[in-house]
């Protein structure tokens, strides 16, 4: 069983374009390659937006070298970009944006929902691409609730939907470039609940709500806060002291160097610097097949 590395905590918030509040759960600023293939986790809300006829949300930037993930539990995103794909993200759907070589997009509150304002809550996971995968097309899934598998825990403890990987005989919709498990996971309190990890793999969670323990220690996670999880061992135990939303990450780490600034992340400073000149001489969107700027 993998063992309680440690607890990751930042409770400093901030707004992103008109998202507010926002929480920056962890990034690789940070923690590097303790969580690769992760790069950075921001929780949007628990928050109300009031009604309003302007266009909220962050508006049209660009993306190389990685994947974006929204995963919406409240409210209602819209999302557009430069491969065509997008539309309307709502409660329990998850959108997987490979920016790859390059993407342009925005992502505001949708229409309908800035109109008639309510509550929300969105995670946005940034998950880094291979070396060898940095440089392909840009590609947009979008993964409705209805295609999310969910797997409803014996005697009524909680349920898991998987996003990307396989729990049980359940497998995810998401495609991956690397190995790795994607669930939105909900155990009720003093329900326990074993968690897939292989040996050597980065496993992190971050809990939404609620309170959990660590079933071999009894150590304790507090809401919104992230626990990093030792590479050495498989799976991963959990109890739920009170009714607990969580987000479940394991994956096989890169091992390959990691330089990010801004909207881009390479493996090296100077693809970092070619990113924005390619963006400042118009050649950052590269049509499908075109590997190279």
């Amino acid at each position: 069983m993998k063992t309680l590395a440690f607890i990751h905590v930042n409770d400093l918030g901030s707004p992103v374009g008109d998202f507010a509040p926002v929480t920056s759960v962890f990034s690789h600023y940070e923690l590097g390659n303790t969580v690769s293939p992760f790069l950075l986790l921001d929780h949007l809300g628990p928050g109300v937006l009031k009604p309003t006829k302007l266009k909220k949300g962050v508006l049209e930037h660009p993306h190389r070298g990685f994947e974006t993930v929204t995963l919406v539990f409240k409210g209602e995103l819209e999302h557009h970009d430069t491969t065509g794909g997008g539309g309307v993200i709502g409660e329990g759907d998850v959108q997987w944006m490979t920016a790859a070589s390059g993407i342009q997009h925005e992502e505001v509150f949708s229409q309908a929902f800035a109109q008639r304002g309510g509550a929300f809550e969105i995670l946005q996971l940034w998950v880094n691409l291979p070396a060898k995968d940095k440089m392909n097309p840009a590609r947009y899934q979008s993964l409705t609730k209805a295609s999310i598998p969910k797997v409803n825990l014996a005697q009524d403890a909680g349920y898991v939907r998987i996003i990307a990987g396989q729990y049980l005989t359940a497998h995810g919709p998401a495609e991956t470039h690397t190995p790795m498990q994607v669930f939105d996971v909900f155990v009720r309190a003093n329900q326990s609940i074993t968690l897939p990890a292989p040996e050597g793999d980065t496993t992190l969670v971050y809990l939404r709500s609620g309170k959990l323990k660590f079933t071999e220690t009894d150590e304790q996670l507090n809401a919104q806060h992230m626990a990093v999880m030792s590479s050495q061992g498989e799976n991963v135990e959990l109890t739920a002291v009170e009714d607990s939303h969580m987000l479940y990450l394991s994956a096989q780490p890169l091992y390959e160097p990691i330089y990010g600034r801004g909207y881009f992340v390479m493996n090296h400073f100077a693809e970092v610097m070619q990113a924005y000149e390619d963006l400042k001489q118009g050649r950052f969107i590269q049509k499908a097949g075109n590997e190279k700027p």
